[in-house]
């Protein structure tokens, strides 16, 4: 089956997240992406449990349909090495701190010289200029950074994380929706260019709604549990035996809502609840008016009732129920595959249906230098060469180790 970026060719460098997710959803697309880890341990990630057969689950997650080699960057040898797998490479990925590629001489204005059409992708927390380039920055920081924990959370609660590493997923999509367009501009004629990810820039860049209140009012978001910020009735809702979401967050869904399934069409004239702007200031007594309704019947009773009037409602599901719910499993959102040591494995699928360029896992997460062999080759290395660089400690050939290959 064809794939749309088959030809490209993605030297990753990144680890843990981000970087990784990036040249994953590449990878999926049907790009070459070899994975360089560093000598002589790999990606942080492989420390990661839980573990299958002593490889890291969470590895795995995150590097399908990737070559790997594990290469010695700090030596002569391994930058040489380096040097020859990026002479016709279309583009690279990496999160190091700002500063360490070209210490190790393999930043952009090095590598350019020797392939003016790369185009090279730097994903750190803070970006590669401003007061703090220099600092660390993991998912949590940015999301401290960007406002994000301050306004997540129940209302009289504490400030809360966001449940997943969501800047960390927000700068691996804004650097393949960066990278393509790089691509899409070589393709044209020009050539290839610095891209600059900053996990801060990248999660702040979502905060629309956000923004727009702060800029056009002043307001600054506050932690409203589930409630949305300018839309009323849009949040969860206790019932008599737990939580369900509903979203009427139009006129015509309100007054459905209490005409047809609250039984409260009174409210549709009271002047607390008349506009969803007025809903939205009055959003605490809104809540306790509807759960006053919503905690005589079970959730399931209610749930029924939405669908049946065409109210967007649904569950709130615990990640297994998740996993296990009919929509997710029907678009195949699931997928299985083999692995060479974990054997029988699960993933996460394709979340973009192609008509005629679908993704697909061609193959798993590459073992420690599983591809060194492979990969060299194809670069005119003999076996003989690539056994001396094993025994200089310029490549680590664990996957050889394993009889693996």
């Amino acid at each position: 089956m064809e794939q749309a970026l088959k030809g490209m060719k993605v030297i990753d460098l990144s680890q843990v997240l981000a970087g990784p997710y990036c040249t994953m959803v590449l990878g999926d697309m049907g790009a070459d992406v070899i994975k360089v880890e560093k000598y002589p341990k790999g990606d942080d990630t492989r420390t990661m449990g839980p573990y299958i057969h002593e490889e890291s689950y969470m590895y795995m997650m995150v590097n399908r349909n990737k070559r790997g080699m594990c290469l010695n960057l700090k030596t002569e040898e391994g930058l040489n090495v380096f040097y020859e797998l990026i002479k016709d490479a279309d583009v690279i990925v990496e999160n190091y701190r700002p500063g360490v590629t070209k210490k190790l001489g393999i930043d952009y204005d090095h590598l350019k010289v020797i392939n003016p059409n790369l185009i090279y992708c730097s994903i750190s927390g803070y970006g590669q200029t401003g007061p703090y380039r220099n600092k660390g920055g993991f998912d949590i920081m940015a999301q401290g950074l960007s406002g994000l924990i301050d306004m997540t959370g129940d209302k009289e609660g504490k400030p809360a994380k966001v449940g997943i590493a969501i800047h960390d997923i927000a700068a691996a999509e804004t650097a393949i929706q960066s990278i393509l367009t790089a691509y899409i501009h070589r393709l044209k004629g020009g050539k290839g260019q610095y891209i600059d990810i900053s996990l801060v820039d990248s999660g702040l860049a979502w905060t629309v709604w956000e923004a727009a209140a702060y800029f056009g009012k002043g307001e600054v978001a506050q932690r409203n549990g589930t409630a949305h910020r300018v839309s009323a009735p849009y949040q969860g809702f206790k019932t008599k035996d737990g939580f369900i979401l509903i979203g009427a967050g139009n006129q015509k869904l309100w007054e459905n809502l209490c005409r047809h399934v609250l039984h409260k069409p009174e409210w549709t004239q009271e002047q607390r609840f008349l506009t969803n702007s007025i809903r939205a200031e009055n959003v605490v007594e809104l809540e306790a008016e509807i759960e006053n309704v919503l905690t005589t019947e079970s959730s399931d009773y209610w749930l029924d009732l939405l669908d049946k009037h065409g109210i967007p409602s649904g569950p709130i599901l615990s990640y297994d129920q998740a996993l296990h719910n009919e929509q997710i499993q029907s678009r195949e959102m699931i997928l299985d595959y083999e692995h060479p040591v974990g054997g029988s494995m699960k993933t996460l699928g394709f979340p973009a249906k192609f008509s005629a360029t679908p993704g697909q896992l061609v193959k798993p997460a590459p073992l420690l230098g599983q591809h060194n062999k492979e990969i060299l080759a194809e670069l005119g290395y003999s076996d003989e060469t690539v056994e001396q660089l094993v025994r200089d400690t310029i490549l680590n050939d664990n996957a050889d180790k394993s009889g693996i290959r």
